[in-house]
Protein backbone atom coordinates (compact mmCIF):
# COMPACT_ATOMS: atom_id res chain seq x y z
CA UNK A 1 0.00 0.00 0.00
CA UNK A 2 1.33 3.57 -1.14
CA UNK A 3 1.64 5.58 2.48
CA UNK A 4 0.45 8.82 0.77
CA UNK A 5 -3.21 7.02 0.08
CA UNK A 6 -3.33 6.14 3.27
CA UNK A 7 -2.67 9.75 4.67
CA UNK A 8 0.38 10.37 5.26
CA UNK A 9 2.19 13.94 5.27
CA UNK A 10 5.38 15.65 6.26
CA UNK A 11 3.80 16.16 9.89
CA UNK A 12 3.70 12.32 10.66
CA UNK A 13 7.02 11.87 8.43
CA UNK A 14 8.68 14.55 11.14
CA UNK A 15 7.48 12.72 13.95
CA UNK A 16 8.81 9.16 12.60
CA UNK A 17 12.21 10.16 11.57
CA UNK A 18 14.06 9.38 14.85
CA UNK A 19 12.13 5.61 14.51
CA UNK A 20 13.33 5.17 11.20
CA UNK A 21 17.18 5.82 11.56
CA UNK A 22 16.21 2.76 14.38
CA UNK A 23 14.81 0.57 11.59
CA UNK A 24 11.61 0.63 12.38
CA UNK A 25 8.47 0.77 10.09
CA UNK A 26 5.45 2.40 10.04
CA UNK A 27 1.61 1.69 9.41
CA UNK A 28 -2.03 3.00 10.61
CA UNK A 29 -4.80 1.47 12.16
CA UNK A 30 -7.16 0.54 10.28
CA UNK A 31 -9.26 -1.71 12.77
CA UNK A 32 -9.06 -2.23 16.48
CA UNK A 33 -9.62 -5.38 18.31
CA UNK A 34 -9.74 -5.94 22.24
CA UNK A 35 -5.85 -6.93 22.06
CA UNK A 36 -4.56 -6.97 18.67
CA UNK A 37 -4.80 -4.32 15.60
CA UNK A 38 -5.31 -4.39 12.15
CA UNK A 39 -2.74 -2.25 10.16
CA UNK A 40 -2.60 -0.59 6.83
CA UNK A 41 1.18 -0.48 5.77
CA UNK A 42 3.68 -1.05 3.14
CA UNK A 43 4.01 -4.76 3.45
CA UNK A 44 0.16 -4.88 3.35
CA UNK A 45 -2.45 -5.60 5.69
CA UNK A 46 -0.73 -6.76 9.01
CA UNK A 47 -1.96 -8.21 12.96
CA UNK A 48 -0.43 -6.30 15.43
CA UNK A 49 -0.12 -6.19 19.35
CA UNK A 50 1.08 -3.59 21.55
CA UNK A 51 4.54 -3.79 23.19
CA UNK A 52 4.63 -4.81 27.27
CA UNK A 53 6.86 -1.10 27.16
CA UNK A 54 3.81 0.90 25.35
CA UNK A 55 1.33 -0.84 27.75
CA UNK A 56 3.00 -0.30 30.89
CA UNK A 57 3.72 3.53 30.11
CA UNK A 58 -0.44 4.10 28.77
CA UNK A 59 -1.47 6.02 31.94
CA UNK A 60 -5.30 5.85 30.11
CA UNK A 61 -7.27 4.69 27.22
CA UNK A 62 -5.91 7.87 25.38
CA UNK A 63 -2.42 6.20 25.47
CA UNK A 64 -3.54 3.29 23.63
CA UNK A 65 -3.59 3.26 19.81
CA UNK A 66 -6.89 3.86 18.09
CA UNK A 67 -8.42 4.11 14.49
CA UNK A 68 -6.98 6.18 12.35
CA UNK A 69 -3.57 6.49 14.44
CA UNK A 70 -0.38 6.11 12.65
CA UNK A 71 1.99 3.73 14.76
CA UNK A 72 5.99 2.57 14.80
CA UNK A 73 6.20 -0.98 14.18
CA UNK A 74 8.69 -3.98 14.00
CA UNK A 75 9.08 -7.79 14.01
CA UNK A 76 7.45 -7.99 11.50
CA UNK A 77 7.27 -12.31 10.22
CA UNK A 78 6.38 -14.50 7.77
CA UNK A 79 2.42 -14.51 9.41
CA UNK A 80 2.12 -10.72 8.52
CA UNK A 81 2.24 -10.35 12.35
CA UNK A 82 3.51 -7.27 14.05
CA UNK A 83 4.44 -5.85 17.19
CA UNK A 84 3.36 -1.88 17.99
CA UNK A 85 6.36 -0.03 19.30
CA UNK A 86 5.05 3.97 19.94
CA UNK A 87 2.33 6.27 18.74
CA UNK A 88 3.16 9.09 16.63
CA UNK A 89 1.65 12.07 17.65
CA UNK A 90 -2.21 13.01 16.31
CA UNK A 91 -2.99 15.42 13.44
CA UNK A 92 -6.03 15.56 15.07
CA UNK A 93 -8.99 13.23 17.41
CA UNK A 94 -12.48 13.44 17.81
CA UNK A 95 -12.80 12.58 21.51
CA UNK A 96 -15.64 12.27 24.34
CA UNK A 97 -16.17 11.34 27.71
CA UNK A 98 -16.60 7.52 28.44
CA UNK A 99 -19.77 6.64 28.92
CA UNK A 100 -20.84 6.10 32.91
CA UNK A 101 -19.60 8.27 35.83
CA UNK A 102 -15.72 7.73 34.72
CA UNK A 103 -13.91 10.78 33.94
CA UNK A 104 -11.93 9.16 31.21
CA UNK A 105 -11.50 10.58 27.56
CA UNK A 106 -12.10 7.68 24.83
CA UNK A 107 -10.61 8.92 21.57
CA UNK A 108 -13.57 7.84 18.27
CA UNK A 109 -11.76 8.66 15.87
CA UNK A 110 -7.60 10.20 15.05
CA UNK A 111 -5.80 11.97 12.07
CA UNK A 112 -9.23 12.76 10.50
CA UNK A 113 -9.75 15.80 8.24
CA UNK A 114 -13.08 15.72 7.62
CA UNK A 115 -16.00 14.82 10.19
CA UNK A 116 -19.60 14.20 8.38
CA UNK A 117 -22.01 14.56 11.54
CA UNK A 118 -24.92 12.69 10.11
CA UNK A 119 -28.67 13.31 11.27
CA UNK A 120 -31.95 11.30 10.37
CA UNK A 121 -34.69 13.11 8.65
CA UNK A 122 -36.51 11.04 10.23
CA UNK A 123 -38.91 10.97 13.68
CA UNK A 124 -35.35 10.72 15.22
CA UNK A 125 -34.29 14.34 14.05
CA UNK A 126 -32.95 16.07 17.13
CA UNK A 127 -31.27 19.68 16.27
CA UNK A 128 -29.79 19.49 19.97
CA UNK A 129 -28.07 16.21 19.61
CA UNK A 130 -26.56 17.79 16.31
CA UNK A 131 -25.61 20.45 18.35
CA UNK A 132 -23.89 18.39 21.21
CA UNK A 133 -21.93 16.80 18.02
CA UNK A 134 -20.67 19.97 16.74
CA UNK A 135 -19.02 20.75 19.76
CA UNK A 136 -17.11 17.87 19.94
CA UNK A 137 -16.12 18.32 16.04
CA UNK A 138 -14.86 21.63 16.56
CA UNK A 139 -12.69 20.83 19.25
CA UNK A 140 -11.34 17.69 17.61
CA UNK A 141 -9.13 19.91 15.31
CA UNK A 142 -11.12 19.03 12.22
CA UNK A 143 -13.21 19.92 9.85
CA UNK A 144 -17.27 19.33 10.58
CA UNK A 145 -19.82 18.87 7.65
CA UNK A 146 -23.67 18.07 8.81
CA UNK A 147 -25.19 15.45 6.53
CA UNK A 148 -28.96 15.28 6.71
CA UNK A 149 -29.73 11.80 5.12
CA UNK A 150 -33.10 10.21 4.40
CA UNK A 151 -34.40 13.40 2.55
CA UNK A 152 -37.00 10.82 1.08
CA UNK A 153 -38.96 10.55 4.73
CA UNK A 154 -39.31 13.79 5.52
CA UNK A 155 -41.92 16.55 4.47
CA UNK A 156 -40.30 19.59 6.24
CA UNK A 157 -36.51 19.23 4.53
CA UNK A 158 -36.52 22.89 4.47
CA UNK A 159 -38.16 23.84 7.99
CA UNK A 160 -35.24 21.15 9.27
CA UNK A 161 -32.18 22.81 7.62
CA UNK A 162 -33.50 25.98 8.95
CA UNK A 163 -33.00 24.93 11.85
CA UNK A 164 -29.84 23.63 11.69
CA UNK A 165 -29.02 26.50 10.11
CA UNK A 166 -29.34 28.89 13.51
CA UNK A 167 -26.52 27.10 15.76
CA UNK A 168 -24.46 25.75 12.72
CA UNK A 169 -23.31 29.30 12.05
CA UNK A 170 -20.54 28.75 8.57
CA UNK A 171 -21.03 24.63 8.74
CA UNK A 172 -21.47 22.95 4.84
CA UNK A 173 -25.04 21.39 5.42
CA UNK A 174 -25.39 18.64 2.78
CA UNK A 175 -29.10 16.85 2.35
CA UNK A 176 -29.25 13.29 1.01
CA UNK A 177 -31.12 10.05 0.74
CA UNK A 178 -28.43 7.01 0.91
CA UNK A 179 -30.79 4.55 0.33
CA UNK A 180 -31.98 5.89 -2.82
CA UNK A 181 -28.01 7.03 -3.77
CA UNK A 182 -29.16 10.54 -4.13
CA UNK A 183 -27.28 13.91 -3.15
CA UNK A 184 -24.02 11.75 -2.75
CA UNK A 185 -22.35 13.71 -5.22
CA UNK A 186 -21.99 16.52 -2.73
CA UNK A 187 -19.43 14.60 -0.67
CA UNK A 188 -16.86 14.35 -3.42
CA UNK A 189 -14.89 17.44 -2.52
CA UNK A 190 -14.35 16.25 0.77
CA UNK A 191 -13.37 12.54 -0.46
CA UNK A 192 -9.90 13.10 -1.97
CA UNK A 193 -6.78 10.78 -2.28
CA UNK A 194 -5.28 10.41 1.10
CA UNK A 195 -8.16 12.54 3.02
CA UNK A 196 -9.75 10.60 6.09
CA UNK A 197 -13.51 11.63 6.84
CA UNK A 198 -15.40 9.73 9.37
CA UNK A 199 -18.62 9.58 10.18
CA UNK A 200 -20.80 10.45 13.39
CA UNK A 201 -23.88 9.97 14.55
CA UNK A 202 -26.49 7.72 16.14
CA UNK A 203 -27.23 4.35 15.43
CA UNK A 204 -30.25 3.95 12.78
CA UNK A 205 -28.99 7.34 10.81
CA UNK A 206 -27.77 5.29 7.70
CA UNK A 207 -23.93 5.89 8.20
CA UNK A 208 -23.32 2.43 6.88
CA UNK A 209 -25.45 2.91 3.57
CA UNK A 210 -23.54 6.03 3.29
CA UNK A 211 -20.37 3.90 3.53
CA UNK A 212 -21.66 1.68 0.97
CA UNK A 213 -22.60 3.50 -1.43
CA UNK A 214 -19.42 5.47 -1.32
CA UNK A 215 -17.36 2.07 -1.59
CA UNK A 216 -19.80 0.74 -4.12
CA UNK A 217 -20.40 -2.05 -2.41
CA UNK A 218 -21.77 -3.65 0.56
CA UNK A 219 -19.24 -3.99 3.24
CA UNK A 220 -21.49 -2.71 6.31
CA UNK A 221 -24.19 -4.66 6.94
CA UNK A 222 -27.67 -2.38 7.39
CA UNK A 223 -30.50 -2.98 9.44
CA UNK A 224 -33.57 -1.03 9.32
CA UNK A 225 -34.77 0.94 12.18
CA UNK A 226 -37.19 0.38 15.04
CA UNK A 227 -40.75 0.63 14.30
CA UNK A 228 -42.71 3.44 16.12
CA UNK A 229 -39.41 5.66 17.44
CA UNK A 230 -37.28 5.85 13.96
CA UNK A 231 -34.50 4.84 16.71
CA UNK A 232 -31.37 2.63 14.72
CA UNK A 233 -30.01 -0.66 15.87
CA UNK A 234 -25.81 -0.85 16.51
CA UNK A 235 -24.99 -2.38 12.86
CA UNK A 236 -21.68 -1.23 13.08
CA UNK A 237 -20.09 -2.49 16.45
CA UNK A 238 -16.95 -1.73 15.60
CA UNK A 239 -14.91 1.38 14.11
CA UNK A 240 -12.76 0.97 10.82
CA UNK A 241 -10.76 2.55 8.39
CA UNK A 242 -11.65 1.82 4.27
CA UNK A 243 -10.04 2.43 1.84
CA UNK A 244 -12.27 3.86 -0.87
CA UNK A 245 -12.01 3.37 -5.00
CA UNK A 246 -11.02 7.11 -5.51
CA UNK A 247 -7.90 6.62 -3.06
CA UNK A 248 -10.21 8.47 -0.16
CA UNK A 249 -10.44 7.05 3.29
CA UNK A 250 -13.61 6.53 5.65
CA UNK A 251 -14.04 5.61 8.47
CA UNK A 252 -17.62 4.06 10.01
CA UNK A 253 -18.36 4.07 13.70
CA UNK A 254 -20.89 2.61 16.00
CA UNK A 255 -23.89 5.07 16.65
CA UNK A 256 -23.20 7.03 19.69
CA UNK A 257 -26.24 6.59 22.80
CA UNK A 258 -24.62 9.22 24.93
CA UNK A 259 -22.42 12.09 23.73
CA UNK A 260 -20.93 13.61 26.34
CA UNK A 261 -18.57 16.53 25.95
CA UNK A 262 -14.88 16.26 26.67
CA UNK A 263 -11.73 18.52 25.93
CA UNK A 264 -11.83 22.51 26.65
CA UNK A 265 -13.63 25.52 25.81
CA UNK A 266 -13.21 26.18 21.82
CA UNK A 267 -15.74 23.42 20.95
CA UNK A 268 -18.68 25.74 23.09
CA UNK A 269 -17.47 29.06 21.45
CA UNK A 270 -17.27 28.28 18.01
CA UNK A 271 -20.69 26.11 18.36
CA UNK A 272 -22.13 29.38 20.19
CA UNK A 273 -20.14 32.21 18.32
CA UNK A 274 -23.48 33.92 17.99
CA UNK A 275 -23.98 34.32 21.86
CA UNK A 276 -20.54 34.25 22.52
CA UNK A 277 -20.03 37.77 20.35
CA UNK A 278 -23.39 39.12 22.22
CA UNK A 279 -21.91 38.17 25.83
CA UNK A 280 -18.91 40.94 24.80
CA UNK A 281 -21.06 43.30 24.04
CA UNK A 282 -22.92 43.03 28.02
CA UNK A 283 -21.86 45.83 30.66
CA UNK A 284 -20.36 43.59 32.61
CA UNK A 285 -17.19 41.47 31.81
CA UNK A 286 -18.50 38.94 34.17
CA UNK A 287 -22.20 38.84 33.30
CA UNK A 288 -23.67 35.64 34.03
CA UNK A 289 -26.77 36.46 31.35
CA UNK A 290 -29.17 36.49 34.04
CA UNK A 291 -30.62 39.59 35.25
CA UNK A 292 -27.71 41.86 35.33
CA UNK A 293 -28.15 45.44 34.09
CA UNK A 294 -27.25 46.01 30.20
CA UNK A 295 -27.10 42.52 29.24
CA UNK A 296 -26.96 41.74 25.53
CA UNK A 297 -27.55 38.37 25.38
CA UNK A 298 -31.22 38.93 28.00
CA UNK A 299 -31.83 41.95 25.27
CA UNK A 300 -31.69 39.36 22.51
CA UNK A 301 -33.66 36.97 24.23
CA UNK A 302 -36.52 39.63 25.10
CA UNK A 303 -36.15 40.94 21.17
CA UNK A 304 -36.53 37.42 20.17
CA UNK A 305 -33.19 37.91 17.89
CA UNK A 306 -31.67 34.56 20.49
CA UNK A 307 -33.92 31.25 20.57
CA UNK A 308 -34.45 30.74 24.07
CA UNK A 309 -34.07 27.05 23.97
CA UNK A 310 -30.98 27.56 22.30
CA UNK A 311 -29.64 29.77 25.17
CA UNK A 312 -30.98 27.15 27.58
CA UNK A 313 -28.73 24.96 25.49
CA UNK A 314 -25.70 26.77 26.06
CA UNK A 315 -26.04 27.17 29.78
CA UNK A 316 -26.33 23.52 30.12
CA UNK A 317 -23.34 22.55 27.70
CA UNK A 318 -21.31 25.26 29.39
CA UNK A 319 -22.92 23.94 33.25
CA UNK A 320 -21.53 20.12 32.05
CA UNK A 321 -17.99 21.53 30.95
CA UNK A 322 -16.97 23.03 34.09
CA UNK A 323 -17.95 19.89 35.84
CA UNK A 324 -15.85 18.12 33.68
CA UNK A 325 -13.03 20.30 34.21
CA UNK A 326 -13.22 20.22 37.64
CA UNK A 327 -13.52 16.31 37.55
CA UNK A 328 -10.53 16.14 35.53
CA UNK A 329 -8.63 18.44 37.79
CA UNK A 330 -9.34 16.52 40.73
CA UNK A 331 -7.96 13.04 39.01
CA UNK A 332 -4.68 15.27 37.42
CA UNK A 333 -4.34 15.76 41.49
CA UNK A 334 -5.01 11.51 42.26
CA UNK A 335 -2.77 10.49 39.70
CA UNK A 336 -0.05 12.58 40.18
CA UNK A 337 -0.46 11.74 44.19
CA UNK A 338 -0.50 8.05 43.40
CA UNK A 339 2.27 8.30 41.55
CA UNK A 340 4.70 10.49 43.77
CA UNK A 341 3.57 7.37 46.30
CA UNK A 342 4.82 4.94 43.97
CA UNK A 343 8.63 6.72 43.10
CA UNK A 344 8.77 7.74 47.42
CA UNK A 345 7.98 3.49 47.71
CA UNK A 346 10.93 2.77 45.45
CA UNK A 347 13.45 4.92 46.77
CA UNK A 348 12.82 3.72 49.97
CA UNK A 349 13.66 0.11 48.61
CA UNK A 350 16.41 1.34 46.93
CA UNK A 351 17.99 2.57 50.16
CA UNK A 352 17.19 -0.52 52.38
CA UNK A 353 18.51 -2.62 49.11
Amino acid sequence: MNLDYLGWSDFFASSFAPYRLQGFTVGRVAIEHRHTYIIYSEQGELSAKITGKLRHSAAGRQDFPTVGDWVVISNLDKEGSASIQAILPRKSKFSRKIAGNTTEEQIVAANIDTVFLVSGLDGDFNPRRIERYLILAWESGANPVILLNKADLCNCVEECITQVEAFALGVPIIVLSAAHNQGLAALRSYLQPGKTVALLGSSGVGKSTITNQLKGKAVQVVQPVRQGDDRGRHTTNHRELILLPNGALIMDTPGMREIQIWGGDQGLQETFADIETLGQQCRFRDCQHINEPGCAVQQALETQMLDYSRFLSYQKLQKELEYLNRKQEQRVYVDTKKRWKKITKAMRNHRKG
